[in-house]
């Protein structure tokens, strides 16, 4: 902070100029996140986090198997909305220290959203559906029940494939941020 005193001792208190770059850096860095649109992207990430969980729903209906019985519609799902809603947060609320959390929580979600897409994959596989044996005119229920579950879990695939393709974009996005406007951030 300057301050500036005249002849006639009146005092005026001048800007600070670290004070007025670091306000003029932190209004570039809400501008440039707000290029990449994160409030858009996290809106995203909500509304697949919550089409993975309840597109879940009918699996419990049919079959156990490895994605069901690891929850894994569910934890994804979570950790897309989780990361979604930090998105969003950050879009309101600029910051370095709420870019870096979003930034992690995406790494995270990004990662999670692979192993869904393996598990996704294996599952698949290891559970084809099966042939249709014609009992009273019409296929058993089995052959119906991994039908459905094989439909289902393609759908989750898709969504969650989405889901990687949107945090990798945020990641990266965020990741150019934090390294262009790291050295302007504010330690406490």
């Amino acid at each position: 902070m300057a301050v500036a005193v005249s002849r006639d001792l009146t005092v005026q208190v001048l800007e600070d100029v670290n004070t007025v770059k670091l306000s003029d850096r932190q209004q570039a860095l809400r501008a440039a996140i707000q290029r990449g649109e994160p409030k858009s992207l996290g809106v995203s990430q909500v509304m697949l986090g919550l089409m993975v969980m309840s597109y879940s729903i009918p699996l419990h209906f049919t079959e156990f198997t490895e994605v069901v019985s690891m929850g894994v519609p569910w934890w994804s799902g979570l950790m897309f909305i989780t990361a979604g809603v930090v998105a969003i947060i950050l879009d309101k609320h600029c910051t370095m220290k709420i870019l870096r959390v979003c930034l992690i929580v995406s790494m995270v979600s990004t990662l999670l959203s692979v192993v869904a897409v393996i598990i996704y994959s294996v599952d698949i596989d290891k559970n084809p559906e099966v042939p249709c044996e014609k009992k009273h005119g019409s296929c058993d229920d089995k052959h119906y029940a991994t039908k459905v579950s094989r439909g289902v879990k393609s759908s989750l695939l898709l969504f969650t494939l989405a889901q990687t393709a949107i945090s990798v974009i945020l990641c990266i996005l965020l990741y150019r941020q934090r390294r262009i406007f790291g050295p302007y951030a504010v330690r406490l």
